[in-house]
């Protein structure tokens, strides 16, 4: 009797399995939750992110005679010089500013327009009209960019948007389509019983979004407003054919002409790569905790 009542978890507090036979007990077996597979599959893909950073670091710190060998030797000497010499190269704070200022506008605009559209589309889907539009919405998510970028160039250009604010414009309207089909998913899980509370309560449509929808969504917009950070701030190819005037080039194009032109100096060229990515990298390890949340709950109907 007392080997049968024996604890389940051994003495560290882990779980383990035992079980008994018409000759005794039977030796107990660990239970681990870790999936190995998964978690060696992840490992190795950690790698291809881990390794090129790692590059990336070591090679803004050597001077130009560190370079040879493979690469990946620890300089002998650190070399901070090449950093203040990337900063007066590609006159950084100025394209820093238009990042920046590119990529807020975007983020702001994307999460109160697609929210109210999608609101719009998610509560009315019965009607032909927003049924109709919501798969125009999903069918725009696979029309490639290159196929019209030659009509929006010519179209900004002819509108006076060939500049940022055009640009996080065409970040807010590019987005739409997927940011409409990931909020929609999740306002059809917020019962609208709470929308019908507020209204007999006096208040108006545009003031049960605000007041009553728009803080339940503070998962998704987390998670709009990072995929649309991450995209305004490292794009290249809407900014290379929309922005016009030189003065306005964001980080992407400013490294990428950067290059061009010092295409040998690797060590202040990859510490020009560590100052542009620092920011936003900075950004995602504070919020990614929102982005999870948000593709959890929007997962969950």
């Amino acid at each position: 009797m007392s080997t049968l009542a024996m604890s389940k978890h051994s003495v560290s507090g882990e779980p383990v399995s035992s079980s008994t036979s018409p000759h005794g007990p039977v030796k107990k077996r660990r239970i681990s939750n870790v999936n190995v597979p998964v978690t060696v599959l992840v490992a190795v893909l950690s790698l291809t992110v881990l390794i090129p950073l790692y590059f990336t670091v070591v090679t803004a710190l050597k001077s130009p005679d560190q370079l040879g060998g493979t690469g990946f030797e620890l300089p002998t000497s650190i070399h901070p010089e090449n950093f203040s010499k990337a900063w007066e190269l590609t006159n950084f704070p100025n394209a820093l500013l238009t990042s920046g200022i590119v990529t807020a506008a975007a983020v702001v605009l994307t999460i109160i327009t697609n929210s109210m559209v999608a609101y719009s589309v998610a509560r009315n889907m019965h009607r032909p009209f927003f049924k109709a539009l919501y798969y125009f919405f999903i069918a725009a998510l696979f029309v490639p960019f290159p196929i019209i970028m030659l009509p929006v160039t010519k179209e900004t250009a002819l509108l006076g948007l060939d500049n940022p604010v055009g640009l996080f414009l065409l970040y807010t309207v590019y987005g739409l389509s997927f940011n409409v089909f990931v909020y929609t998913a999740f306002i059809k899980s917020i019962p609208s019983e709470l929308e019908e509370a507020a209204i007999m309560d006096g208040a108006s449509h545009w003031t049960t979004f605000w007041k009553v929808i728009f803080p339940l969504l503070t998962p998704m917009n987390a998670t709009v407003g990072i995929l649309t950070c991450l995209w305004a701030w490292n794009d290249f190819l809407l900014p290379l054919v929309i922005l016009s005037d030189p003065a306005t080039r964001t980080l992407p194009l400013v490294q990428y002409i950067f290059q061009s032109q010092f295409n040998t100096d690797y060590s202040t060229a990859f510490a020009s790569y560590l100052m542009a990515m620092a920011p936003l990298l900075l950004v995602y390890l504070f919020a990614q905790r929102w982005v999870i949340s948000g593709v959890m709950r929007g997962s969950i109907k």
